[in-house]
């Protein structure tokens, strides 16, 4: 299991077996809410599979999503900067499991392990890269190509090549209408990228939607590479 979160595997194992040694393994069903905005942060989680989904909420309650998390980080990330409250909710997106940690006992670790605070500000600045791109990729590029891109991200944090994701989540996801989604699904499947049914979205051809995505993926998943080398 410990082996399945990339940030967990990338510690030395004496920074990893005291963390571990105040984490508890956890089932993360799909729509677990993990924190809400401005509550107290209560755990910080590390996911071994599954996604977590980081959704921005206007005042009026409008939704936007600005990051996932699979097995390769955690979250929140706000923990990381010493914080006891996430602005942002977050919401598991596709069932999974993973390790969770008192935000206390996590934050205990940054000040007293080094190498630990050094791993964890790394994946901040990963994750910070990617919700930069998030916004790029909402104010310059079509539905169709931000669809694209998020059912990449999506693709590189599950085993296989189902997503089980609805028109509904998508849109939210993307702060569209469901009729902009079901479209972009359209022009997906009719490129034959994917084949799409009620709930479910198959990948059949991961190099032409990558290349379909252009420049609205790929830039966030290099920088992850750079920070944490195979």
């Amino acid at each position: 299991m410990t082996r399945q979160n990339r940030l967990l595997a990338a510690l030395g194992p004496k920074e990893r077996d005291a963390l571990l040694s105040l984490m508890t393994d956890v089932a993360l069903p799909q729509g677990l809410e993990l924190s809400q905005p401005l509550s107290p942060i209560n755990h910080c989680y590390f996911p071994s599979a599954g996604i977590i989904s980081t959704v921005v909420v206007s005042p009026t309650g409008k939704q936007a999503e600005i990051g996932i998390i699979g097995h390769e980080g955690m979250s929140p990330s706000s923990a990381i900067l010493g914080t006891d409250r996430n602005p942002f909710r977050t919401v598991m997106q596709v069932d999974g499991r993973g390790w969770r940690i008192r935000r206390e006992d996590f934050q205990r670790q940054m000040e007293e392990r080094p190498a630990f605070r050094a791993v964890m500000l790394r994946w901040a600045q990963a994750f910070s890269c990617q919700v930069a791109f998030t916004a790029l990729s909402q104010a310059v590029d079509h539905i169709d190509e931000r669809l694209a891109r998020w059912i990449l991200m999506c693709h590189d944090r599950v085993d296989g090549d189902r997503l089980a994701l609805t028109h509904e989540f998508l849109a939210v996801m993307l702060a569209v209408r469901r009729a902009s989604v079901t479209n972009a699904l359209h022009v997906l499947e009719g490129n034959g990228f994917i084949y799409s049914q009620r709930g479910t979205i198959v990948i059949r051809n991961r190099a032409a939607l990558e290349a379909f995505a252009t420049n609205s993926y790929g830039e966030s998943e290099r920088e992850y590479a750079r920070l944490f080398p195979p």
